[in-house]
């Protein structure tokens, strides 16, 4: 039963849907006009580019044997996968999100580039940092300073975004799919890149 539920989160909490609930939590929270047609033209389009196009690719790379498991187990399984997220997300910051239209989201969308592109740089080096919460972390601190920024109350999002880092790390362990050590840089790769874009938007 205790298996099943920790699978069940890193199932549920998989890096891949953490873009689209960035972008979801922003036009939830953002007390700016945006025209209706604009967001949802922009979910569309995230949607597509973060999470349907990856699990084509993910489909493509199982058939040809480059990948085992949906959970890209070792490094070298990332590999290829990361550098086409960041080619994806690379995409995004041009054609969807400009910083001249939604800035937060284009820098939500920049640090998640730069954590990406060290999560590469560290399977390269046979390093296996947890992805599941690079995408948790970055998306918690991405909360926190949308919060700050629109001066919005948001505990109960951050404490229960709290609990969430927290079963996702005893659900990694548990698991053995990740050490500590793993799970400790994973999230600070995930949080730093989003703490250093904080200057040029907030």
């Amino acid at each position: 039963m205790i298996d099943r539920f920790l699978k069940s989160i890193s199932f549920i909490f998989h890096p891949i849907i953490m873009p689209l609930l960035g972008v979801l939590f922003y036009f939830s929270k953002t007390p700016r006009f945006i025209p209706e047609p604009i967001m949802k033209a922009k979910v569309f389009s995230i949607t597509i580019l973060t999470l349907i196009l990856p699990i084509l690719i993910y489909f493509l790379l199982k058939t040809i044997k480059n990948v085992e498991s949906f959970y890209l187990e070792t490094t070298r399984e990332r590999i290829i996968p990361l550098v086409v997220n960041c080619a994806i997300i690379s995409l995004i910051l041009y054609r969807v999100l400009p910083p001249t239209e939604i800035q937060e989201l284009y820098y939500f969308f920049l640090g998640i580039l730069c954590s990406t592109l060290a999560c590469l740089i560290l399977a390269m080096m046979k390093f296996k940092a947890s992805i599941h919460m690079i995408a948790a972390a970055g998306f918690f601190m991405f909360a926190i300073a949308l919060s700050i920024h629109f001066k919005i109350n948001i505990n109960g999002t951050i404490a229960l975004m709290c609990v969430i880092l927290g079963a996702i790390a005893t659900s990694r362990l548990h698991l053995k799919a990740h050490t500590n050590i793993e799970l400790i840089i994973g999230f600070f790769i995930g949080l730093l890149p989003q703490l250093i874009v904080l200057n040029y938007w907030l």
